[in-house]
Formats: structure tokens, C-alpha cells, sequence
């Protein structure tokens, strides 16, 4: 089990994540009025359909894309030799700086902490009816699990399969997707904590919540 004030120590020295913000296509670039430094806010609303700060704009054949800022943080780096320039689809932008939220810090932790079973090919995902109704009824941290049980229903191009769990033995104490979501491939889908870890757990995620320190 890792160390849990090396950990906490580690995250709130560098209590940040970088985004790199890459243009998506070709096009001309025409950087909005920002410049390093400045707060930009991210994508907003029940569906994120209010957009975050405008970035920049790529225009080709006369079609212009904007590009915005994906989630609230600092400009840390503009590629303002890029002005006005044609690039070609993955080139450097800008560089975002994000600071951690609390529950960005607690699923940081949980992800290394818990045995993840990721998604093996991009499909929907259900669980079998089974330990779906364990965890409508008692919820994810009484579902036991054990290598090789079946657990999964994976639908793709109208063929459903069942996949079962591959993993050490434990308890289900975190789902990383929603029922018949589209899952990308390597994405994890449930954590698995082994019985005798679950207190430790808990209490990382209680020192967080009690030492974590949000800003606006």
C-alpha cells in the first residue's frame, strides 16, 4: 500500500495538471485577446453546452473552429509565433495550468490505490443482472469480486459478449462508468480494494477532504 503523507505531500507540492491545448485540424491560427497569466474558465452547464474562454480560432477553406478552454486554469504558455500562421493538426497551442480540486485529488488517489480493470476494446458496458442488483441494493463496496467471475456485458456493433473481471480479489469501491456508456478502450471500469485496505482508504480520502485546500 502506498505511503499516504508521501502521497499527500507529493499532490500538494505540485498541486497541479497541465493541459496542452493542440490544434485540432489544419488552419490558420488567430489567438483570442489573452495573455499568460490570465484565468480562463472551462465549459459550463447540466451538459457543458456553455463553452469555456474563447483561446483561440482555426480557420480553413473560410471555416472557422473555435477552441476553448476545456476546463478552469491559468495560460501558462502561448505559442504566439503561431499568430496568424498555417499549422498542421496536432501543433502546440498553449500550455493551461489546473489546479486540483479536492475531488480531483481524491480520484488521483483512488486510481492509484485501487486494482483498476480497464475496458479491453472501445464498447457500452452493463453489468450482468446480478451484480447490477448487488449494487442497486446495497451498493458498490458489497459486491465482492473474485478473478475470472463473470461481471461485465459488452455490446458492440450489436454483439454481446460477456467479460469477466480479471483482477486480484476484493470489493468494488469505485464504477468509472455509467450503464451503456461508450467506453474507450484502457479506460478503467470499476476499482477493486482488497478488504483489509478499505480503512486506509477511507482515510486518505478524510485527510484530503480535511487538508485539502480549494481556491477560486
Amino acid at each position: 500500500m502506498f505511503n499516504v503523507k508521501e502521497l499527500l505531500s507529493e499532490l500538494k507540492a505540485s498541486p497541479y495538471k497541465y493541459l496542452e491545448i493542440r490544434a485540432t485540424h489544419t488552419g490558420v491560427v488567430d489567438f483570442a485577446d489573452i495573455k499568460m497569466g490570465d484565468k480562463v474558465q472551462g465549459a459550463s452547464g447540466t451538459w457543458k453546452e456553455k463553452k469555456g474562454t474563447l483561446l483561440a480560432t482555426l480557420t480553413r477553406e473560410s471555416n472557422k473552429k473555435s477552441i476553448c478552454a476545456p476546463e478552469k486554469s491559468e495560460i501558462t504558455e502561448i505559442s504566439t509565433h503561431l499568430q496568424g500562421q498555417f499549422v498542421e493538426a496536432g501543433e502546440l497551442l498553449l500550455v493551461l495550468r489546473h489546479y486540483l480540486s479536492k475531488d480531483e485529488v481524491i480520484e488521483q488517489i483512488l486510481k492509484k490505490a485501487l486494482s483498476l480493470f480497464y475496458a479491453p476494446e472501445r464498447a457500452k458496458y452493463y453489468f450482468i443482472p446480478e451484480i447490477d442488483t448487488k449494487l442497486k441494493l446495497g451498493g458498490k463496496r458489497h459486491v465482492q469480486v473474485k478473478d475470472g467471475m463473470d461481471m461485465f456485458i459488452m455490446s458492440r456493433m450489436k454483439r454481446e459478449v460477456n467479460l469477466p473481471y480479471g483482477g486480484p480479489d476484493g470489493v468494488v469501491y469505485a464504477v468509472y462508468f455509467s450503464r451503456g456508456d461508450n467506453v474507450d478502450v484502457g479506460q478503467p471500469l470499476i476499482g477493486v480494494c482488497a478488504e483489509d485496505q478499505i480503512s486506509i482508504i477511507e482515510d486518505v480520502i478524510s485527510k484530503v477532504k480535511s487538508e485539502w485546500e480549494e481556491i477560486d
